[in-house]
């Protein structure tokens, strides 16, 4: 399928989604990301008039914000700012911090942005009778690479069976900036944290294992690994069987 295909079918799944929940438009994070970005423009196609991107600093880089408005100016694309710095500074220190084991505490305040934007994000849908639209991808989902019921707390994810490289592809089709395009992926999770870095292998190592099994034995392992580590993740909560 060529991506001007790939574009109508995802923009028709979409109204589809959307008109079988009774909603009105929908509603999605826009980061200054390439996943976040194409998601935004795909979004636009299918709800011209009611699509709202919330650009959701905290801590951030300034430069993700500015990516993020100039795929909304150049998409005429429909934005709130809610700023979550100090919604993430108070949580923080009303939370205790005397908990044993430190190594944790990068991981878990990057998590609490991840979820404060769900939040933020749920509050519109509510207010407007939205869907939450997530940008997660295909290789992301595969090996856990988010934050649950943060970045995966969604209603419907378009991007979910497309690995990095097929929404680069995508991206490119769709005019998305070249500078969104050619930066390092990152979630922004905090200064200089970049995905591939975080991961420990690229995203074209992790889509062609995917989508061919092809890997380095150790790449394997790790991967298999990070597999099955996070499968809860995309599962419902887990309940016992009825009594018998």
């Amino acid at each position: 399928m060529n991506a001007k295909q790939l574009t109508g079918e995802l923009v028709s799944w979409l109204q589809d989604r959307v008109n079988e929940a009774h909603c009105q438009g929908v509603v999605l994070g826009m980061s200054g990301g390439i996943d976040s970005s194409v998601l935004a423009v795909i979004c636009q196609r299918a709800f011209p008039q009611s699509t709202l991107g919330v650009i959701m600093p905290c801590h951030s880089n300034p430069e993700d914000e500015e990516h993020a408005r100039a795929v909304a100016g150049k998409f005429s694309i429909s934005t709130r700012m809610v700023a979550l710095d100090n919604a993430f500074d108070t949580l923080l220190q009303t939370l205790p911090d005397d908990l044993s084991d430190q190594t944790t505490a990068r991981l878990a305040e990057a998590n609490l942005k991840a979820r404060l934007r769900m939040l933020t994000l749920y509050y519109f849908a509510n207010r407007l009778n939205y869907m939450v639209v997530g940008s997660g991808n295909r290789s992301e989902l595969a090996v856990g690479y988010f934050t649950k019921h943060g970045d995966s707390g969604v209603d419907v994810l378009p991007l979910g069976n497309l690995v990095k490289g097929e929404v680069r592809e995508l991206a490119r089709f769709l005019g998305v900036p070249q500078v969104i395009i050619d930066k390092p992926p990152s979630a922004g999770l905090w200064v200089g944290q970049t995905d591939e870095a975080e991961m420990g292998f690229s995203y074209e190592e992790l889509d062609r294992y995917i989508t061919t099994g092809d890997a380095a034995p150790e790449l394997k392992k790790k991967l298999d690994a990070m597999i099955a580590a996070s499968a809860h993740k995309c599962q419902p909560p887990p309940y016992p069987d009825s009594p018998d």
